[in-house]
């Protein structure tokens, strides 16, 4: 079987042309089956860029980085990607099968908004350890979008979308009932919420001249249109942490990804996180890791 063709590629051929407006729209999809093979840290996995959503099926051993944490899959598993958040595979012992496929939002535009399931999300759960019967209804699953895919239907994106969303929706129905239940928030939990959404849209950093706006809870404070006291009596209340607390915790996370998975230098990350002089980066990384960053990266 060849590449599946994208969406782009079908309505050229369909159509001899594809509409600027169109192109605009339709987003970019794609699904792959991963042949058996065997070996020592292979990267079985591509498509690696941040403006893809990916949706993994791996039946075998190997470790996946999210973020600064590392998760070993024993047997098999359901692996939801999501641009926002670094991830990579290492130490791939034996992969037998599997599959993948990537979007991006474009792809569901006016079908809905990923971003809004758990799995999609930053404190969501991504990985999902499957039985065999699951992993045997899954496989079929994506056999259907490869099939859907390689065929001349006119609506078959349609159909693809349908079956991401099944997916989607499978393993949300694994998670535990109490984790999808919506509770009232109250007046703290209103403004710690918009806080911690807040922080989280100025991550991840992925270009070398990009650097933190936000750094103290004033700042903060001023975009959300509250005081500080009020802001920091809200987030105690809530988390039972400091707002500075909570903020250094996410800088910290993200030093820790920048450091591991990306080639820039110290000083370009000290930069990159706010940080106007590198004593004060290796000073603040040293305080809460008890090591250099430099020696966190080597380890």
């Amino acid at each position: 079987m060849g590449k599946p063709e994208t969406i782009q590629d079908f309505y050229t051929r369909k159509y001899n042309f594809m509409p600027d407006a169109l192109r605009k729209t339709m987003g970019h999809f794609n699904v792959f089956k991963l042949d058996p093979f065997e070996g020592n840290n292979i990267k079985p996995v591509s498509y690696r860029k941040r403006d893809y959503f990916k949706i993994t099926l791996l039946v075998g051993e190997s470790t996946i980085e999210y973020a600064d944490k590392a998760i070993q899959l024993q047997k098999q598993a359901l692996v939801f990607s999501n641009p926002q958040i670094p991830y990579r595979w290492e130490h791939t012992d034996s992969i037998h099968h599997g599959y993948f496929c990537i979007f991006d939002q474009a792809f569901f535009y006016q079908y809905g908004n990923l971003a809004q399931y758990s799995l999609f999300q930053p404190d969501g759960n991504h990985v999902f350890e499957l039985a065999d019967e699951q992993v045997h209804y899954l496989c079929k699953m994506y056999e259907r979008m490869l099939e859907e895919i390689n065929s001349d239907y006119i609506h078959k994106y349609d159909v693809l979308r349908t079956i991401v969303y099944e997916i989607v929706h499978f393993a949300l129905k694994m998670q535990p009932s109490d984790n999808l239940t919506k509770h009232p928030l109250n007046a703290a939990q209103r403004i710690c919420a918009l806080f911690l959404e807040l922080l989280e849209r100025q991550f991840p950093i992925d270009d070398i001249h990009q650097t933190l706006v936000l750094r103290a809870a004033s700042d903060y404070a001023e975009r959300l249109n509250v005081h500080v006291n009020h802001l920091n009596r809200a987030i105690k209340k809530t988390t039972d942490k400091t707002t500075t607390q909570i903020i250094a915790e996410r800088i910290l996370q993200e030093a820790k990804i920048l450091l591991k998975q990306t080639p820039w230098t110290v000083s370009e990350i000290a930069y990159a996180l706010g940080f106007n002089e590198v004593p004060h980066f290796n000073n603040f990384f040293k305080k809460h890791v008890q090591q250099s960053p430099l020696k966190f990266r080597n380890v």
